[in-house]
Formats: C-alpha cells, structure tokens, sequence
C-alpha cells in the first residue's frame, strides 16, 4: 500500500510545468511497479529496482526520471506499507541527511517551487 497524494503533491508544486508530465509519468511507472510489488526484504526489493539504495533495514532510496530525481520511503516488508518520505531533485537530496529526514507535508503544498 502506497499514498499516492504526495507524489501527485509534488508535481503540481514542485516541478517546473514543463517537465510535469514527464516527471508524472516516471512517478506513475514507478508507483505501479511498486504497488504490484509484494517484497519480503530489501534483498527481493533490489531484484526489481537495482538501483535502488537500501540506507537501512526499512529506508530505501529510489532513483526516478534516470536520476534526475530521488525518492526516499520507509518500508514495512512485514506490513507491506511503503511510505513516501521526500522526494526531491538529485541536488536537493545531495543536502538532506537521508537516515534522519522526516515527512514534511509544508515541502509538497507550499507554494515554494525548485525551479
């Protein structure tokens, strides 16, 4: 189980409307493969995503639209939950410490854009 909202959140508000529906589509890819997903640990996760990058036994790290953009979830493998963290550009995350980053729901219905 996946919200869907801030990613929807994202690209309305965070992404220059030119790239919107590219960056939508790479999101939207990514969140089908990974609803459908039933993985049991961060070993199955890597089979299907790899380059993905496990911080921690439930913090994984998602490259979308090539690498342009990153995803950081929390996963509950037991539970099946996957929760959308942050999701930035790569030089946003460059400044986050992805181990303590918490959800912050200002970032995605702010009006403050990363143009």
């Amino acid at each position: 189980m996946i919200a869907r909202g801030t990613l929807n959140l994202f690209v309305r508000n965070r992404v220059e409307k030119s790239a919107q529906a590219v960056v939508k589509g790479h999101l939207d890819a990514w969140f089908a493969e990974a609803a459908r997903a039933r993985w049991k640990n961060s070993a199955e996760l890597k089979r299907q995503f790899a380059t993905a990058s496990v911080v921690s036994s439930e913090r994984v790290v998602f490259n979308i639209k090539g690498n342009d953009y990153r995803l950081v979830t929390a996963i509950s493998y037991q539970f099946q939950i996957v929760l959308i963290v942050w999701i930035g550009t790569h030089r946003e995350y460059d400044r986050i410490n992805v181990e303590r980053i918490r959800y912050d729901k200002e970032r995605y219905t702010g009006s403050s854009h990363s143009k």
